[in-house]
C-alpha cells in the first residue's frame, strides 16, 4: 500500500514538502506533476499497478512510499528527536531531517551560514548628526534585545538617541516598568510613545487575526507611525537590534536569500539602483537608504513585482500589510514621507548593531540580561514565565499560531521562534540544555490552544 510520506502534501499539480530538509535538498520543497501523476497521487493511499509507478517515477521512495516507511510527527516535546548538537526537534519542526550523523540543517550548514549576518548593512558606531538633534533613532519595546541596543547606542557610543515607542494594548508589565526605568537611567534618549486609537486597531487586529491567527503587527505597524517623525526629524539612521539567530532564520525559512545578506556591498547592484536615481533627478542612496526605502514601500504599497515572482516572501509581513490597509488612511502619511524623503535625499538609513561583535564575540543571553538591568533598570519576566520574548503578554500566541498552523500544513512558514532557538543554541549563545529548558517553559508550541489567546482576542472582540 503505498502513501504520501509524512509533511508531503499534494497542492493542485505540485507536491508540497512542510519541513526543513537536509542539505542537499534544503529549499527543494516543491515537486511539479504532470495532469495524470497529480490524478494518481490524488488517489493515495492505495496500491498502485506497474504502470502507475512508472507513471510517477522518482517519486516512490521519497514522495510516495509504503505505508510501513512513513514517518510520524511527534504530538510533544517527549516524543521529538534532538539535534545532536543543538535543540532543534521535529516536534517544534515538523518534518525536520537528519542526517546520518545525526545533525539538522542548520548544523549541517554552519560553515555556510558563517558569514550570514544581517540582511541590512551592520554598521557598530555612528558619527555625530549635524543636520539633526539625533543622531540615531531606535523602536523601542522594553524587551531584551531593545534595551540592549538602547544602551548600547546611549551610554557606551553616548549618542543622542530617539527610541519610538508604540503603545500596544498587550505590553507586558514588566515591559512597560522597564521602559519607565530606562528613561530614568538613559540621559541621552528623547522617547516618543504613539497609540493607535481603539476603533481603528481593533480593525486592523479583526482581519489580521482571520488571516494570521494571531494579532502580531510588531514592527510593521510601528514602522508605520514612526517613518514620517524620522523625516520630519532628519534622523540620519535607524537601528536595528536583531540577534543573528533571528536574522539567520530568515534564510532557512526561504524568506531571504543569500545575496540580501550581501546586497549593501554588491557594488554592481548598488551602482545600477543609483544610476536609475540619477537619470530621475533623485540624489544617490547611501548604505542603508536602499533598505528603508524598500521596507516602507511594502508597507505603503505592497511586494513589488520582482519579490513576487522572485519565490521569496514573508507572510507575517505581507499579512500585517493587508490588515493595515483595512484602516486606508493609516498609510497616507508614510506614503507622503516616502516621496519627501526619496527626493530629498533625507532618507534615515535601516542598519542594524552586530550584538555578538559589540558584545565581544557572543551575544550571551545571561551576559546581556545581567548588563541591562544594572545599567538600565531593566525588570526581566518572572521566572514562572520565561520565553524568548520580553515584552508582549501575548508573544506565546504569536509562536502558537505559527506552531499549529505549520504542524497543520496551512502554512509552509516555520515558526520563527523554533529556528531562532535552534540557531542560538547552535551558535552557543546559549547551551543546548538551556534552550530545551526555554522551549519546555514556551507554551507556545503545543496543540492545545493556550491561555494567552483570551487575552488576545479580548481585546479587539470587546
Amino acid at each position: 500500500m503505498y502513501c504520501l510520506q509524512n509533511r508531503w502534501k499534494l497542492e493542485n499539480k505540485r507536491l508540497r514538502y512542510y519541513g526543513l530538509r537536509n542539505k542537499s535538498v534544503m529549499f527543494k520543497n516543491v515537486v511539479k506533476l504532470t495532469a495524470k501523476q497529480a490524478k494518481i497521487v490524488g488517489r493515495l493511499p492505495c496500491e498502485l499497478t506497474s504502470e502507475e509507478c512508472k507513471c510517477i517515477g522518482k517519486l516512490i521512495g521519497a514522495q510516495i512510499v509504503d505505508e510501513s516507511a512513513k514517518r510520524v510527527t511527534p504530538r510533544s516535546l517527549d516524543e521529538a528527536r534532538f539535534c545532536v548538537n543543538c535543540a532543534a526537534n521535529d516536534f517544534i519542526i515538523p518534518g525536520l531531517e537528519f542526517d546520518e550523523n545525526g545533525l539538522c540543517p542548520m548544523c549541517q550548514t554552519v560553515d555556510e551560514t558563517k558569514e550570514l549576518k544581517s540582511v541590512v548593512p551592520i554598521m557598530n558606531t555612528f558619527p555625530r548628526s549635524k543636520k539633526s538633534r539625533f543622531d540615531v533613532a531606535v523602536f523601542y519595546t522594553g524587551g531584551k534585545d531593545s534595551t540592549f541596543v538602547l544602551y548600547y547606542l546611549s551610554k557606551v557610543l553616548n549618542l543622542r538617541v530617539l527610541a519610538l515607542t508604540w503603545e500596544i494594548p498587550y505590553i507586558s508589565e514588566n515591559a512597560a516598568k522597564s521602559i519607565q526605568n530606562a528613561k530614568r537611567n538613559l540621559a541621552n534618549v528623547e522617547f516618543i510613545t504613539r497609540k493607535v486609537c481603539d476603533a481603528d486597531l481593533k480593525k486592523i487586529y479583526t482581519h489580521l487575526y482571520k488571516i494570521s491567527d494571531n494579532t502580531c503587527m510588531c514592527p510593521s505597524l510601528a514602522y508605520v507611525l514612526f517613518y514620517p517623525e524620522l523625516v520630519a526629524n532628519k534622523v540620519p539612521y535607524f537601528v536595528a537590534g536583531n540577534e543573528r539567530a533571528q536574522l539567520v532564520g530568515l534564510y532557512y525559512n526561504h524568506i531571504a536569500p543569500k545575496l540580501a545578506y550581501g546586497f549593501a556591498n554588491n557594488k554592481a547592484l548598488n551602482f545600477f539602483i543609483n544610476l536609475g536615481r540619477v537619470l530621475t533627478l533623485r540624489p544617490p542612496l547611501k548604505k542603508g537608504q536602499f533598505h528603508t526605502l524598500a521596507t516602507m514601500k511594502q508597507l505603503a504599497y505592497g511586494d513589488n513585482v520582482f519579490k513576487k515572482i522572485s519565490g521569496y516572501g514573508n507572510a507575517l509581513v505581507s499579512n500585517a500589510v493587508e490588515a493595515i490597509h483595512t484602516v486606508p488612511l493609516m498609510v497616507k502619511p508614510l506614503e507622503r514621507a516616502i516621496r519627501r524623503s526619496s527626493w530629498s535625499g533625507n532618507i534615515p538609513a535601516f542598519v542594524q548593531v552586530d550584538l555578538d561583535e559589540v558584545c565581544g564575540g557572543a551575544y550571551n543571553w545571561k551576559e546581556i540580561k545581567d548588563t541591562i538591568v544594572s545599567e538600565c533598570g531593566w525588570i526581566p519576566p518572572d521566572e514562572s514565565d520565561k520565553g524568548l520574548h520580553t515584552s508582549c503578554k501575548i508573544e506565546k500566541c504569536k509562536e502558537y499560531s505559527q506552531f499549529k498552523r505549520f504542524y497543520e500544513m496551512k502554512s509552509d512558514m516555520i515558526p520563527f521562534s523554533a529556528l531562532e532557538i535552534a540557531i542560538a543554541s547552535r551558535d552557543k549563545a546559549l547551551s543546548k540544555a538551556e534552550a530545551i529548558a526555554e522551549l519546555k517553559a514556551s507554551l507556545g508550541f503545543g496543540l492545545d490552544e493556550i491561555p494567552e489567546c483570551a487575552i488576545m482576542k479580548g481585546y479587539f472582540e470587546q
